[in-house]
C-alpha cells in the first residue's frame, strides 16, 4: 500500500543562529546539507521509493528535496513546490533571535507563540519588506490569502486545502509521496492525520531531516507512524 513520508528540511542558517525564520528565504547550513544527504541515504537503504514529491517555495526545503532525491537517484520524479507548504508565518518575529524576543516579550509569551495552537505573534505591516505581498513569488496568490502573522491553526487551515486537493489523491491512487516542508507545517499535518488535540500538539516536535513514515492500510487509512533513524518521537508537554 501507499506510503507517505513527511520530512522537515535540514538545519538552516537561522536555525543555527536561533532566529525565527517563517517565510524568510534562508538557506541550509553545512550541517543541514549533511542532514539532507543522510535522510536520503536512510530512505534509500530502508527500501523506500517515491512516485511524486511536494515542497514549499522556500529554498531550505527545496534544497533539502534536491539533495534527498539526488541521494536516492530519484531526481526524475515530479516535484511540485507550493506556497501553501511554507513554514508558519511568524509575523514581526521573523528574523529576530529567540533570545531577543524573550527579552522583549518575556519567555512565557514567546513560548506560547511558539507552541500553542491558536496564538498569533504580532503582525507585520503591509509596507514591511517581510510581508509576502512584496515578494514576486507570491504575485499570483490572492492577496487576502497572504498572511501578516499566523498561529499554528492558521497554518493548518492554509495547508489542508492543498493536502486534500493534491497530496491525498496521490495516496489514494497507491502512489508513494514525499513531502519536504517545515516544522510547523508538518506539525499541522500530523495534527490532522493523527487527530491530535489542540493541547497535545503543543508537545509535538518535528526533528530536522528525519523521515516520518506513514503507511496506508487496505481501508485507505494512514497508519504505522515511525521515524527512520535516531530522531525521538517527542510528545512531551512544554518543549
Amino acid at each position: 500500500m501507499a506510503k507517505l513520508v513527511l520530512l522537515r528540511h535540514g538545519q538552516s542558517l537561522f536555525n543555527l543562529e536561533g532566529r525565527f525564520t517563517g517565510w524568510l528565504d534562508i538557506d541550509l547550513s553545512e550541517r543541514g546539507r549533511a542532514e539532507a544527504r543522510e535522510a536520503g541515504r536512510l530512505m534509500k537503504n530502508s527500501g523506500l521509493s517515491f512516485d511524486i514529491a511536494f515542497t514549499s517555495v522556500l529554498k531550505r526545503a527545496i534544497r533539502t528535496l534536491w539533495i534527498v532525491l539526488d541521494e536516492m537517484d530519484l531526481m526524475w520524479i515530479p516535484a511540485l513546490p507550493c506556497w501553501r507548504l511554507n513554514e508558519r508565518f511568524y509575523g514581526e518575529l521573523q528574523g529576530k533571535s529567540k533570545q531577543e524576543t524573550e527579552e522583549r516579550y518575556g519567555m512565557a509569551q514567546v513560548q506560547s507563540w511558539r507552541r500553542s495552537f491558536s496564538e498569533r505573534p504580532p503582525a507585520v505591516a503591509l509596507d514591511d519588506d517581510r510581508y509576502p505581498g512584496r515578494d514576486d513569488r507570491y504575485r499570483d496568490v490572492q492577496e487576502s490569502l497572504l498572511p501578516k502573522t499566523e498561529s499554528l491553526q492558521d497554518t493548518q487551515e492554509r495547508v489542508l486545502p492543498f493536502w486534500r486537493a493534491l497530496i491525498a489523491p496521490e495516496l489514494e491512487k497507491g502512489k508513494n509521496v514525499l513531502v519536504v516542508s517545515h516544522g510547523n507545517t508538518i506539525r499541522a499535518l500530523v495534527k490532522h492525520l493523527e487527530n491530535i488535540s489542540d493541547l497535545e500538539i503543543e508537545g509535538v516536535e518535528i526533528a530536522t531531516a528525519r523521515p516520518l513514515v506513514y503507511e496506508q492500510d487496505d481501508q485507505m487509512r494512514l497508519v504505522c507512524r515511525r521515524y527512520l533513524g535516531s530522531a525521538p518521537d517527542n510528545r512531551q508537554k512544554g518543549k
